[in-house]
């Protein structure tokens, strides 16, 4: 194949003689400058490349195919390696074999990073990874289909990373968050959408993407029986977007958003009091109980923590078979929330008692 090295930029631009009511198509040499793309063969070649760029955004895969082909028999000093591997690659994407497609795609840009092409084929990367993610299925051993989801994100961060702050790096990044909330994998989207906000820390794509993350943790969270950590992360970034954003916060009514998080992590706490007063140990459930009023006092959690360190009137409940197994369900569980030391002396104490 003939070389143009980075001599040549591969741009080519219509410029408009005014006086001779003429347009011409000229594309621009480290050597000579600009020059007409009707007077040389590789100014032919560049607008025959520039035109099939255009149909590969509008005709399909074959069509490109076709097109490519006949550059190969027009050009055929010009059009080697480069056009041959780009071919492949359309062929397989025509036929709907992505996965062997995208891989080729993926080997063009590495060989041919400064390629006319390149663009083009990092496009058809996107393509390919944004249908994963949007649930077209991979087929495996020729007739079982299968989620390609992770394989969809694979190939979005490939494009995404490979492009830096280029347009379609936002693209990427951005449809791939949209289809992890979609997924309900909200904190890998919190995740994604913490990079945006990192790469692009202004303007409408940072104001965007603050909101998103959010939005995301604060989804994360999946009730009283779960992790609660999303939730402060949450009110902090809502904070944020309303000391930046005041007029859109109170349109989009981030303070009841805010009020909604105070009473779920007063709810949190009060709900951890009252299982450990299930399982039989009051002073933990009071300890929690005092820990909702000092902390969230005006909570409606607070009102019942109340309410329940009032009440000690109930009798003891006897240690049955059942109250047993709970009590063994319950040291698990004191593992799981770290106070096992705390409570491991009583535990001792009431199964010498049980015995």
């Amino acid at each position: 194949m003939r070389k143009f090295g980075k001599q040549t930029v591969v741009l080519v631009v219509l410029a408009a003689f005014s006086a001779l009511a003429a347009a011409d198509t000229y594309y621009l040499t480290e050597k000579a400058g600009w020059e007409s793309a009707t007077k040389s063969p590789q100014g032919d070649y560049l607008l025959s490349m520039s035109k099939i760029k255009q149909q590969m955004l509008t005709g399909t895969p074959s069509d490109v195919v076709a097109a490519l082909e006949k550059l190969k028999t027009d050009f055929p000093d010009m059009a080697g390696a480069e056009i041959d591997s780009y071919i492949e690659a359309e062929k397989l994407y025509a036929a709907a074999k992505w996965d062997k497609a995208a891989a080729l795609y993926k080997k063009f840009i590495d060989a041919w990073p400064d390629s006319i092409l390149q663009p083009s084929a990092m496009e058809r990367v996107y393509s390919i990874g944004a249908a994963y993610l949007q649930g077209q299925k991979r087929t495996f051993l020729k007739f079982i289909k299968i989620s390609a989801f992770d394989t969809g994100t694979d190939l979005i961060r490939d494009v995404a990373d490979r492009a830096g702050q280029a347009p379609i790096a936002l693209r990427a990044l951005t449809t791939l968050a949209e289809n992890q909330e979609r997924k309900e994998k909200f904190l890998d989207a919190y995740q994604t959408w913490s990079e945006i906000k990192d790469r692009w820390p202004t303007g409408q794509t940072g104001r965007d993407a603050l909101l998103r993350m959010a939005q995301s943790q604060h989804a994360s969270y999946n009730g009283t029986e779960y992790d609660a950590s999303g939730l402060p992360s949450a009110a902090e970034y809502f904070e944020q977007y309303q000391s930046f954003y005041a007029e859109d916060a109170a349109r989009l009514e981030i303070p009841k958003m805010l009020a909604m998080i105070e009473q779920q992590e007063a709810y949190k706490v009060y709900a951890t009091g009252f299982y450990y007063e299930r399982t039989g140990h009051p002073d933990v459930a009071s300890m929690y109980y005092h820990k909702v009023l000092t902390e969230r006092p005006q909570s409606d959690a607070a009102q019942m923590a109340k309410a329940r360190l009032s009440d000690r009137t109930a009798p003891t409940v006897k240690l049955t078979l059942r109250r047993k197994t709970v009590n063994l369900t319950a040291r698990f569980l004191d593992s799981w929330f770290g106070l096992a030391p705390l409570l491991g002396a009583k535990e001792k104490q009431d199964s010498q008692d049980t015995l």
